[in-house]
């Protein structure tokens, strides 16, 4: 993997097709649709330090341990992560490198983006390789109250912003017992405004741009939040928010500072906004879909491809222990980016045996010809 070996064993998972997409860093590009978004945010938060070119090989207490993922998760399992021994895996998201981060105490604020590695469905809007963008902002436990209070000269506390509808927090997605309500209050707030207006920057030319918060759920933050826009008449899931647990802090090395973080998407804010109705699309190396963009700029895209579709339906009798997302791997090995979906389409289980047979319609069509 980028020109290094790694030992394998029996929980080995990776793919040809998968290691080789480890090269790309799609990212790095500035004209490219996500190299051109990644730059529109890092403008946004402009004091943030950057960190792009990370390993994407990590190791899981990187990658689960480190972000109090229990041991039970689903996100551990070999059918969603792609492991490269029992001890390593291809990151499945930038929060892997959160700790090596917060250790480094080289500034308040930290952008990190990345290539992250999923097993996953074949479809449109799925791809077993994305790419994410994580922020991190820490402040100082004693100063929270000045180092917080004020955003761009306005109040951090207030009342929501026109068009932003805010959530009540169950108690079980409540403040962390070691911070008081106050520090909570600031840091969340802070968060919130900083995205708002980083989503304002982002999607300001509709509008009829709205917000709203509701709760979200996630090992390594509480309170934690997902924020969903309304854009062009629908409603939009853009990320997911958090102040960071004070355990991780603790363990970064950071017990006197409290802190916040997000996660976002790159391909899914990129679709929107440049108006690519197929992920596939971002790894085709076809110039009629290159020189389309200009580094700096967001334009809709032309779609050049009339090629229709065809489909082969595929049925098969499951071993007990079959997932999905085995089946999408291979599917993805052989046809590679010529399937565009696989949808199941019809399922039997026979009285006698009790084997289930399901068929899956593999929909099969090229975003180049």
């Amino acid at each position: 993997i980028l020109a290094r070996l790694h030992p394998i064993d029996e929980t080995t998972n990776l793919t040809p097709t998968i290691i080789a997409k480890t090269t790309r860093r799609l990212h790095l590009d500035p004209s490219h649709p996500l190299g051109i978004l990644k730059r529109r945010i890092e403008s946004h938060f402009s004091s943030f330090l950057i960190a792009d070119s990370l390993d994407p090989v990590v190791s899981t207490t990187q990658n689960f341990d480190d972000l109090l993922f229990p041991a039970d998760h689903p996100g551990r399992a070999r059918t969603d992560t792609y492991y490269v021994n029992a001890t390593t895996v291809l990151r499945t998201h930038t929060s892997a490198h959160q700790r090596e981060t917060l250790s480094s105490r080289r500034s308040d604020g930290y952008l990190l983006s990345a290539d992250v590695y999923r097993r996953d469905e074949v479809d449109t809007s799925h791809y077993p390789v994305f790419h994410q963008m994580e922020g991190i902002r820490t402040f100082d436990r004693v100063r929270v109250e000045e180092e917080v209070g004020v955003l761009d000269g306005e109040p951090t506390v207030r009342p929501a912003s026109a068009g932003v509808e805010d959530c009540e927090l169950s108690p079980e997605n409540g403040v962390q017992v070691v911070h008081s309500e106050r520090e909570a209050e600031l840091v969340g707030a802070h968060l919130k405004r900083s995205l708002e207006r980083m989503v304002q920057d982002l999607f300001g030319a509709d509008k009829n741009l709205r917000v709203r918060w509701i709760e979200g759920s996630f090992p390594f933050t509480s309170p934690s939040w997902e924020m969903e826009v309304f854009y062009e008449g629908k409603w939009l899931e853009i990320l997911g928010c958090g102040v960071v647990q004070q355990k991780i802090m603790d363990q970064a090395g950071n017990s006197d500072r409290v802190g916040w973080a997000f996660g976002l998407g790159l391909e899914r804010i990129a679709m929107v906004l440049f108006n690519i109705p197929d992920i596939r699309l971002f790894w085709t190396t076809d110039d009629r879909f290159r020189s389309q963009f200009t580094s700096g700029q967001i334009v809709k895209f032309q779609p050049y491809s009339k090629y229709p579709a065809c489909y082969k339906d595929v049925s098969f009798w499951c071993p007990d222990e079959f997932h999905e997302n085995d089946f999408a791997e291979v599917v993805r090995e052989v046809a590679g980016d010529l399937a565009e979906s696989v949808a199941l389409i019809d399922e039997f289980r026979h009285p006698k045996t009790h084997k289930t047979s399901r068929c899956y319609r593999i929909n099969y069509r090229s975003m180049d010809r």
